[in-house]
């Protein structure tokens, strides 16, 4: 397939009947019937949404946080027929590294806004010139502005392979990338590849599990014990995997008509931590908003669809690569993760902040990164 190697300037301006229709659908919420008990348990509580809905109606201010957006230059491109949008903001400091920011699920490119300012231009934010990077936040095909989704057989490493081509077209000859969620898997495929001048991965979570050997078990301390029991509680938890990774497109389909199903079906921003996390109801609604707009649970959906049919064979990553544990996130076993991952060289651990902790924790985050890519 060629490629059309034109990259074009956009902006983003949702228009005002799109913004009239979901205030018309809100103000006509029908929620379900309630669980017999308000929280969690059951899934998304009513209690919340009521209270969300009322937020996002009322008070949330969708035209300010595209300013906000609008803030950084946002582009587009084709690389092998899928349209890809990116943010690309290179440093003014000479030597800067090249860096690509990889969001996550139910996330977006809005994950790193907090992050963006202090990692380009890091004297005005109390750092040192000699930790600029030049940052390359893309959204992932069939997220954000990325779409429409191009066919079938988009798993992380085709996605890898696009944001490769990228960086290179965007005259890159040497980047690292950060992720977490679907962005660390990216990263990890990016590690797989190692192509030529990769500078590492920096990631929140290795997904490394159990092969099944008794021995594996031998190596673990109370922590990882821990750790194999958050595990076990998140699988009970994450019945999105399953709808997804079966039926994108039934999913897709309620979520599209409904804006409150989009709200309940993010849960994850809320629900990742067992009731520990710091994301802020503006964040959740400036999330839930893109991905309304954009029409994009469906082809969101379908990464867990196309990787659970890809027969991808195990692979051990050799590429130089570092971890941030946050405390309320997935948490990597490290054992685990040494088996798969072969050159893990900086690891960390934060006592708060989780699974989102660009939106969490960006100061501590930008640090980290920081650490990872000085040496």
């Amino acid at each position: 397939m060629t490629n059309n190697n034109e990259i074009r300037s956009f902006r983003i301006d949702i228009p005002q009947a799109d913004l009239d229709d979901l205030n018309d659908r809100l103000a006509r919420t029908r929620l379900p019937r309630p669980a017999p008990t308000d929280d969690w348990e059951y899934g998304t509580p009513n209690s919340y949404l009521s209270a969300t809905v009322a937020h996002w109606k009322d008070e949330f201010d969708w035209r300010a946080q595209e300013a906000r957006m609008n803030a950084f230059p946002h582009y587009l491109t084709e690389i092998d027929g899928q349209n890809i949008h990116f943010i690309h903001v290179p440093s003014a400091e000479a030597d800067a590294t090249p860096l690509l920011l990889l969001h996550t699920y139910p996330g977006s490119f809005a994950d790193f806004l907090d992050m963006i300012g202090p990692l380009t231009d890091p004297v005005t934010h109390g750092g040192d010139a000699a930790d600029a990077f030049s940052v390359v936040v893309p959204s992932i095909p069939g997220m954000g502005f990325s779409t429409p989704l191009n066919g079938r057989g988009w798993t992380m490493r085709k996605v890898a392979e696009s944001f490769d081509a990228l960086m290179r077209r965007l005259g890159y000859d040497s980047y690292g990338a950060h992720g977490s969620d679907g962005g660390a898997m990216i990263s990890r495929e990016l590690g797989l590849l190692e192509p030529e001048g990769f500078l590492g991965l920096h990631v929140l979570q290795l997904f490394s599990f159990p092969s099944g050997d008794p021995a594996e078990f031998a190596k673990l301390g109370p922590k990882d014990h821990e750790a194999l029991g958050h595990m076990q509680w998140f699988q009970s938890v994450g019945g999105y995997n399953q709808m997804n990774g079966t039926r994108p497109q039934t999913i897709g389909a309620a979520i599209a008509d409904s804006p409150v199903g989009q709200l309940a079906y993010s849960e994850l921003f809320n629900n990742f931590g067992n009731g520990t996390s710091l994301v802020t109801t503006e964040q959740i609604l400036t999330q839930v908003s893109l991905y309304w707009f954009t029409n994009t649970q469906a082809t969101a959906g379908r990464y867990h669809f196309e990787e659970g049919r890809a027969g991808t064979e195990p692979a051990v990553n050799h590429s130089r690569t570092g971890v941030a544990v946050f405390a309320d996130d997935f948490t990597t076993i490290r054992a685990f993760a040494e088996r798969d991952n072969s050159n893990i060289v900086h690891w960390s651990e934060f006592p708060d902040g989780g699974h989102f902790a660009a939106m969490e924790r960006p100061d501590v985050l930008t640090g980290d990164l920081r650490q990872f890519f000085r040496s």
